[in-house]
C-alpha cells in the first residue's frame, strides 16, 4: 500500500525545519519509498556531467535535493499560522 502524504505533486509548500528552513517553493516530486519531496528551488545540489554531444566542454548542472516530508508544510497553512500569531499582538 502507498503512503498517504500531506503535500501532494504541484503544492506550494513551505521549509519549516532543517537546514532550508524559511524557502519555499511548488512540489515537483515526491519519493515514497524514502518519505521525501523534490521542492522546486530548494535543497539545489551540483551533478558535474562529463563530455557529451549536448556539452563538448562537460558542465556542473544544477538542480533540486530532496527534503525529508516532515519537514513541509503547506503554504496556506503556514501562512494561517502566521496570522494567527500576529492577530493577538495587534489587539494587545
Amino acid at each position: 500500500m502507498a503512503k498517504k502524504f500531506h503535500v501532494k505533486r504541484s503544492d506550494q509548500v513551505v521549509v519549516i525545519a532543517g537546514a532550508h528552513k524559511g524557502k519555499s517553493g511548488k512540489v515537483l516530486e515526491i519519493l515514497a519509498k524514502n518519505q521525501r519531496v523534490r521542492v522546486e528551488g530548494v535543497a539545489m545540489i551540483k551533478r558535474h556531467l562529463k563530455k557529451s554531444q549536448e556539452h563538448p566542454q562537460g558542465t556542473i548542472a544544477e538542480r533540486e535535493g530532496s527534503v525529508h516530508v516532515s519537514n513541509l508544510m503547506l503554504q496556506s497553512v503556514f501562512d494561517a499560522s502566521k496570522r494567527k500569531k500576529a492577530a493577538p499582538a495587534a489587539t494587545a
